[in-house]
């Protein structure tokens, strides 16, 4: 396990070193203040810090089996995932054709139940709060064009 974290490492260290060379291709500054390379350059030199203290913590630790997980899942942890990533691919083919919002309502309805969660009362909660709410903040106050549907909900 200590290898395969510390190739993780090197791999999310080499592909911070990449966004942020791509990140000074765009002006860093506009005239409204950030530009479209000051997001991809702070995440890039976030994930890159963050990347090589975990090298760092590591590499310098002696024990190889604090924390390490089964490997491979258990067989109930295996299907939440797949389902999870079912779930994911259905939302992502029916996200046109339904838009925003009836997607994300629907995945959030499911999503909760394939992690185990049964309180159907906070489920709905989240669900609507994250379709239409997040729909909300995004499409009027922030003007993110984002897809209406068939419906037009």
């Amino acid at each position: 396990m200590k290898r395969a974290w510390q190739i993780t490492c090197f791999v999310f260290i080499g592909f911070s070193i990449f966004w942020m060379l791509v990140s000074f291709q765009y002006p860093y500054h506009d005239r409204l203040g950030p530009g479209p390379g000051f997001f991809p350059f702070w995440l890039s030199l976030v994930t890159g810090a963050l990347s090589l203290a975990l090298l760092i913590q590591t590499t310098r630790s002696m024990s190889t089996t604090e924390g390490s997980a089964i490997l491979p899942p258990d067989r109930p942890a295996m299907i939440r995932v797949a389902v999870n990533l079912i779930a994911l691919v259905i939302g992502m083919a029916v996200f046109e054709p339904l838009g925003f919002r009836l997607t994300l309502l629907l995945f959030l309805l499911f999503l909760p139940f394939g992690l185990g969660i049964r309180k159907w009362w906070a489920i709905v909660i989240f669900a609507v709060a994250g379709s239409f709410g997040v729909f909300h903040v995004f499409y009027y106050w922030l003007k993110v064009p984002l897809p209406i549907g068939l419906l037009g909900i």
